[in-house]
Formats: structure tokens, C-alpha cells, sequence
């Protein structure tokens, strides 16, 4: 019995101390190998790159040359900045939409191979973003981990704010194993932050990112580059920033916006085009990169140019038109909005009477605009002028000065403004708003004695008082 139970013992102990021998190299392994695949996500290759290549036909290889690509004022920087030449700081690039920011952040990205870099899109939804950001890290949140099957709560019971946190943990390790290797600090790009929401949960998700990115900034570890096309995200970061640079991000000076419709044209048709026609084309859509990369896939340049400025003009009317003297009291609330959001155009268009000037032999077109607190007053609200910026109507500079999204957007305004009536249409609108708003603030009082045929009689009396007496209606001489 002794022999028996001692074996027994043994052969527990053996097959317990194999058991756990193996569940801590196991633990000790994955956990390396966690690290090992972050740090090959920021080896030289990325998928975004190759994406980019197949999508906008970039040259793939650092060392080729991209013929077609307009080389941006702005682009010596983001290329300091994607290479990691530049530390202590984190950024914000802002501008409008289609101004080319993720083209020049792709296009430094290229010519370092993604080398110490990594992009991912940011979105609305916490467990998407969270997605993104194991892809772009080549992350699994611990959900291959074998742990997991045996224990009632595995490591994704969790949230996903919290999975972001544990990434962010694991970045950091990494970032200083780079360090002292190679001596620069890691790059990781995130693009459309405007995509976040302005909730709870999305301002949680900023604060989270922005603390971090203040102290690898610091500690010259991770430079964080935060992209976005909206200016409350803007508004956001500055509230606890220290080492945060912006980057304003506009359209390109007519010089450059000739020369790149020229070279797109070129590109797609093999055409030379005449000054006055590249004159022709800026005057319709300005400087955006968008714009002047449609116009000049097409066959027609101006009839896409007129066909750019009708699709802003008919966006503007179907967003934010006004509705007249008939308006019904049920609308109300949208109508305020958009009186606020036609006044504004109105007031633009008009302060163009008092500029200097608004065209420029080299910069081009120059766009009326306000400081954001007096676009503010002008509309009577402050609430407004953002969500105006969300759609595209407005924009908001780095600088909080509103204006016109764009140049086609502008030219829309004045063709709205020129309308035959428009201006009385306008009023209209305002007096029947504040006609509503004055229902709503009335109150009726209705004596029912009046109502049913009674009367009152009032005299005065001792003490400066007044005496008030009902004499109800008779029927058949009797009082009622």
C-alpha cells in the first residue's frame, strides 16, 4: 500500500509539475510572440500602402517616383514628421474635405516603405475601432489565447475602451525595444477622427488617445499623427493639450492647382492644356485636389465644373432651405436651423462688398469669412455652426474662422443670394419664426362667467380698495 500510494504521489506530482511547466513557457511564449508580431507591423511593408498603390496607381517601392504627384508646401514636413525626424510632439492634421491630407500622410508612408509606421481609420463605433487598431497593430486582444477555454471569464470579457487600453500597453513595449534599437520613435497615424462620436463614449476614446500621445511624445516613444476634417475634434484636443502641433491643411494656391490639373490631364489624355483654360477651370472649382481630379478624368472640364457647382448648390437647398410665411408651426425647430445657416451665407456673400480683395494673380481665390463668435452672433446661436460644419456647408478653420466649405460652395451662396425675391423670402421666414415663438410664449385666460353671459361691476372702495361684483345672466327675470 506505501509502494502503491507513493507512486501514485509521483506520478501526480510529475504530471502536475509538466502540466504547469508547460501552462508558464506557454504564457511566457505567447506573450513574446504578442510583442514579436506589433513590432513586424511596423516593419517596412504595410497593406495600406498596397491598397493606396492599387487604388490611386502610386508606385509601391520607396525608391520610385510618383510623376503625378502634386507636391504639397506642407509636405517636407509630413515627411520629417512619418520618418520620425521630428519628437516631442504629436499631431493634428485639419482641413476640408478632399484638400489631399491622407494623400500626403500615404505618400510620406511610401517613401519610408511604412517603415516605423502604421494607419488605421477611426470609426463611430468603439468595437470597430478597437478592430482596426488590432489589424493595424497585428494585435489579437488575447482572444487566440488559450487561457481562455478554461476559465469562466475569458480576457475579452471585458470592453472595448479597455482592449484599446491593453493595446496601448503593448505598444509601449514595443516602442521602447525600437528605441533603443534603432533610436526614433514609432509613427501611428489615425485617420478621420471626425468619424468619432462627440458622445460620451467617443470623447472617452479622445481623452484616452490624447493621454498617451502626451506622454510618448514626452518620452519621445510613439509620435501619434491624428487626422480629421471637422474642427471639434480641434476644440477637443486643446482642452488638455500640451505638446500638440496643427497642421492646417487648405487648398492649393492657384499656382499649384494649375499646375496640378495640368499634370492630371496629362496623365489621363496625354493633353496639354492652354493657360486660359486651366484660368477657366480654378475660376469654377478653386484649389481642391478633389475637385480638380474629377474635372480632369472628364471629357468636358466645364460642364463638370458647372456640374460640381449645381451638386453643392442642390446639397445646401436640400440641407438647410428655407420655407416662408407659410410655413407650418410643426417645422419650426428645423426652419431655425436653417434661417441660421441661410443668414450666414447671406452675411458672407455681403461682406464681400467690404474686401480689399477676393482674388489674388497668385493665390487665387481668397473667400469671405468670420471669426467664429461672430458667425455666432450673426446666426443667434452657437450651437449651429457645427453641425453646419459636420455637412460640409461651412468650415471652420484651425484659426475659428467660418466660411464656405468650398469655392463652388461660395459661388452656390451668391447664385442663392442673387435670386429674384430671395432677400424678402428671407424675412418672411424670420417674422413667421418669431410670429410661432411668440404663440408659444402667450398664454390665453378665459373667465367663464363672461363666457356664459354673466358680467362684473366694479366700484371703489373705503381704503383705496376696488370692489368686484358678478351679476350672473337672467332667465325669465329670475337670476341664474
Amino acid at each position: 500500500m506505501v509502494e502503491a500510494a507513493a507512486t501514485s504521489l509521483a506520478s501526480i506530482v510529475i504530471v502536475g509539475a509538466g502540466f504547469g511547466i508547460a501552462a508558464y513557457v506557454y504564457h511566457k511564449s505567447y506573450k513574446y510572440i504578442v510583442l514579436k508580431k506589433m513590432a513586424n507591423a511596423f516593419e517596412p511593408g504595410d497593406p495600406v500602402l498596397e491598397l493606396a498603390a492599387i487604388g490611386k496607381s502610386l508606385p509601391l517601392k520607396a525608391g520610385e517616383s510618383a510623376a503625378h504627384w502634386i507636391q504639397r508646401p506642407e509636405q517636407a514636413l509630413v515627411d520629417a514628421i512619418i520618418a520620425g525626424y521630428i519628437v516631442g510632439h504629436y499631431h493634428l492634421f485639419i482641413g476640408e474635405k478632399g484638400t489631399g491630407k491622407s494623400s500626403m500622410l500615404l505618400e510620406a508612408m511610401r517613401k519610408i516603405d511604412g517603415d516605423g509606421a502604421a494607419m488605421l481609420e477611426a470609426h463611430a463605433d468603439l468595437e470597430i475601432f478597437r478592430i482596426r487598431l488590432g489589424k493595424a497593430l497585428d494585435y489579437e486582444f488575447h482572444e487566440d489565447y488559450i487561457g481562455s477555454q478554461f476559465s469562466e471569464r475569458g480576457p475579452r470579457d471585458t470592453t472595448a475602451l479597455l482592449d484599446i487600453e491593453r493595446a496601448m500597453n503593448k505598444l509601449e513595449k514595443v516602442a521602447l525595444q525600437r528605441r533603443a534599437r534603432v533610436g526614433k520613435p514609432l509613427v501611428v497615424i489615425i485617420n478621420q477622427m471626425h468619424l468619432i462620436r462627440d458622445d460620451e463614449d467617443g470623447k472617452d476614446l479622445i481623452e484616452l488617445l490624447q493621454q498617451r500621445a502626451e506622454q510618448w511624445a514626452a518620452a519621445g516613444l510613439v509620435t501619434i499623427v491624428f487626422n480629421s476634417d471637422e474642427y471639434w475634434i480641434y476644440e477637443r484636443l486643446k482642452q488638455l493639450a500640451t505638446r500638440l502641433e496643427v497642421l492646417t491643411v487648405v487648398d492649393l494656391p492657384k499656382v499649384q492647382a494649375t499646375a496640378a490639373l495640368r499634370n492630371y490631364r496629362h496623365r489621363y489624355f496625354g493633353e496639354t492644356l492652354s493657360d486660359e483654360t486651366l484660368e477657366q477651370v480654378y475660376d469654377h472649382v478653386g484649389g481642391r485636389l478633389s475637385f480638380l481630379n474629377r474635372v480632369a478624368k472628364s471629357e468636358d472640364m466645364l460642364a463638370t465644373c458647372d456640374e460640381i457647382l449645381e451638386v453643392e448648390k442642390t446639397w445646401f437647398l436640400n440641407q438647410c432651405w428655407i420655407l416662408g410665411a407659410e410655413m407650418d408651426d410643426d417645422v419650426m425647430d428645423q426652419q431655425k436651423w436653417a434661417a441660421a445657416a441661410v443668414v450666414l451665407a447671406t452675411a458672407l456673400v455681403d461682406k464681400e462688398a467690404d474686401m480689399d480683395k477676393t482674388y489674388d494673380p497668385e493665390l487665387g481665390h481668397v473667400l469671405p469669412s468670420f471669426a467664429l463668435h461672430k458667425a455666432q452672433q450673426i446666426m443667434t446661436r452657437s450651437d449651429f455652426v457645427r453641425a453646419l460644419d459636420r455637412l460640409n456647408l461651412f468650415s471652420i478653420t484651425s484659426k475659428a474662422q467660418v466660411r464656405a466649405s468650398s469655392v463652388p460652395m461660395y459661388r452656390a451662396f451668391k447664385q442663392i443670394v442673387a435670386e429674384p425675391g430671395f432677400r424678402e423670402h428671407l424675412q418672411a421666414t424670420i417674422d413667421r419664426i418669431a410670429a410661432i415663438e411668440s404663440l408659444g410664449r402667450t398664454r390665453e385666460l378665459v373667465a367663464k362667467d363672461l363666457v356664459f353671459g354673466g358680467r362684473y361691476e366694479l366700484r371703489g372702495a373705503a381704503g383705496g380698495g376696488i370692489d368686484v361684483t358678478l351679476r350672473e345672466k337672467e332667465n325669465g327675470g329670475k337670476t341664474e
